[in-house]
């Protein structure tokens, strides 16, 4: 419905208005694409790149290039820039995404003005003067030398990109790259190498400039480096921003405000201040900080609210997904031995070994500061061991990265929850699935995947049934009660098929009710033979519910044993309570 409200005007408006607004509408829909890999860089997965006009001027340049001194063939040419421009981005996003902070945009603002320099420097490119006599796009014999038929192609390939982006953040993929901005120790922890998918998404977001390069040289048949400058990357960052760089429409919301502004702007200022010159920055700087202060989530925010609301895409029942295969071997499932974390001078866990069987639960426990959370960092490679070793199924994953440790059968859910709160219930849980599924950016984006979408979403939706949550499936994640979100952070684990399931804190900001039906589940889930390593401060719980108890206490292992021989230890209850007078 919302597709067809944009789609309809646009299909009657080259029949409708004057050249000047067709014309006006050609480099929207070319801005908007730029603005679409932003809104998917930057506003989804919060990599900011001033660069993007970069990744345009090297579309725009090959095509120049190799038709007016090669003659090759424009169609030709669109392939050779977009595998030139996927090489750059590779090459360039290798370096730069493994920056964070302030200098991650740093670096996209010295590419952008190199590559820039680049284009005004090399006398093959026409140097500063640029390339003329680019040739005119034609197809199926028709020659689109005029801008209200080129408009129609611009726009078909614009919404074709709206369209793929689309596909690809409703799928597998598209939902690890929601969740980097919940940080990446979340998304690593079921399975998803966050390096290589920022890289795929840079590389997309550069692709996606690359088409509008080039058919922007095609449709001014002259290109010189001036568009493709630093401003002009700041300007397009600035529309994925004022759109609403978290909606793939926020893009040509963004593209169509900014563009009809500095159109409107660059008349208007100059006859009331007497003076020419680039005034319209100023408003721009302006409008950037009252919508950063008042609408973060920009315009598209504000027009959605009065287009008719989407309904929740319903769970079709479908078949389920492939179970990871349960290694039967002797000997324990998780071995701890001798393991050692050291920050500076700080001795966090020190020579720490114990073992969890497999099918049994073991509760980690000990006073606030004893290192047991250290301890599950260490387990699920949030941290470096300093020393000793970390084995599950007999094999060592100490210090290897968290996604490496998941693909053995590790889940787990954290201290402090990590749900992407915007985010329904059942996309948060689906993201525990992600390593059940094969599906890859290039099949989301053609929505050749899904068949295993359907299969994801209905073993989301039942793990989401198994703890009790079925009534709050596509309500957003923030919404919920600290409780309700442990639980739906056990569903998210739950949905990843693990072989060894690492809770911590799972009770914490529970009611009595709920903590019995979470000891419940615990038991069934150990019926079924999953294994357990828990870490609780509620001891009424976690005594109820353990084979097994390790008492921690300064880093060090105070105590091992079942929960009567643990609750009779005096070392124990000194440790807890400080001694009995």
């Amino acid at each position: 419905m919302r597709a067809a409200i944009v789609v309809l005007p646009l299909a009657v408006l080259p029949w409708v208005a004057p050249a000047f607004w067709v014309t006006l509408a050609n480099y929207i829909g070319l801005y908007s694409m730029i603005a679409l890999g932003l809104v998917l860089l930057t506003g989804v997965a919060g990599q900011t790149s001033f660069g993007q006009a970069a990744f345009v001027g090297i579309g725009a340049y090959v095509t120049a290039y190799l038709t007016t001194r090669h003659a090759f063939s424009p169609w030709l040419t669109l392939a050779i820039g977009l595998a030139v421009t996927g090489l750059v981005a590779l090459f360039l996003g290798f370096i730069t995404l493994r920056m964070r902070g302030h200098y991650l945009p740093l670096a996209t603002i010295a590419w952008g003005i190199s590559l820039y320099y680049v284009f005004g420097n090399l006398e093959a490119l026409g140097g500063h003067t640029g390339l003329s006599g680019i040739p005119a796009l034609s197809f199926a014999g028709i020659a689109l030398k005029d801008e209200r038929r080129y408009y129609y192609l611009i726009w078909i390939v614009t919404l074709l990109a709206l369209w793929a982006t689309h596909n690809l953040l409703d799928s597998r993929s598209g939902r690890a790259v929601r969740a980097l901005k919940g940080g990446l120790d979340m998304v690593e922890a079921f399975g998803v190498d966050a390096a290589r998918l920022k890289i795929v998404i840079f590389v997309y977001a550069a692709l996606l400039a690359a088409i509008s390069g080039w058919l922007y040289a095609h449709l001014q048949r002259f290109v010189n480096p001036t568009p493709f400058g630093i401003n002009q990357g700041i300007e397009y960052l600035f529309m994925a921003v004022v759109g609403g760089a978290g909606s793939v429409w926020g893009a040509v919301v963004g593209a169509t405000v900014i563009t009809l502004l500095k159109e409107w702007l660059q008349d208007l200022l100059p006859a009331l201040l007497g003076r020419q010159g680039n005034f319209e920055l100023v408003v721009f700087g302006i409008l950037m900080v009252l919508i950063l202060q008042f609408a973060r989530d920009g315009v598209w925010q504000w027009i959605a609210r009065v287009l008719p609301r989407p309904r929740p895409q319903q769970v079709v029942p479908a078949n389920a997904l492939a179970s990871r295969p349960r290694r039967v071997a002797d000997g324990p499932l998780l071995e701890v031995q001798r393991v050692r974390k050291q920050f500076g001078g700080l001795v966090a866990v020190d020579d720490l070994s114990f073992t969890v069987d497999r099918g049994e639960i073991v509760g980690l426990i000990g006073p606030n500061g004893a290192g047991k959370s250290t301890t599950f960092a260490l387990i699920s490679g949030a941290l470096p061991l300093t020393a000793g070793r970390v084995l599950l199924h007999g094999e060592s994953i100490g210090s290897r990265p968290p996604y490496e440790i998941a693909r053995r059968g590790l889940g787990r859910t954290f201290q402090h929850v990590k749900l992407i709160g915007t985010m329904s219930v059942l996309d948060n849980v689906a993201i525990g699935a992600y390593l059940r599924g094969r599906s890859g950016v290039v099949r989301a984006a053609l929505k050749l995947d899904r068949a295993e979408e359907a299969q994801v979403r209905s073993e989301a939706a039942r793990a989401i049934t198994r703890v009790g949550l079925a009534a709050h499936l596509h309500a957003a994640a923030g919404s919920l009660a600290l409780g309700q979100q442990r639980i739906v952070e056990i569903a998210r684990a739950l949905a990843s098929d693990p072989t060894l399931l690492l809770l911590d804190e799972p009770a914490a900001g529970l009611r009595y009710l709920e903590k019995q039906a979470l000891a419940t589940l615990l038991r069934s889930l150990k019926a079924e033979g999953m294994t357990i390593l828990l870490v609780e401060h509620d001891m009424e719980f976690v005594m109820g519910v353990t084979d097994r108890l390790v008492v921690m206490h300064f880093g060090e292992k105070l105590a091992e044993g079942n929960p009567g021989e643990i609750q009779r230890n005096a070392a124990v209850r000194e440790a807890y309570l400080g001694g009995v007078a």
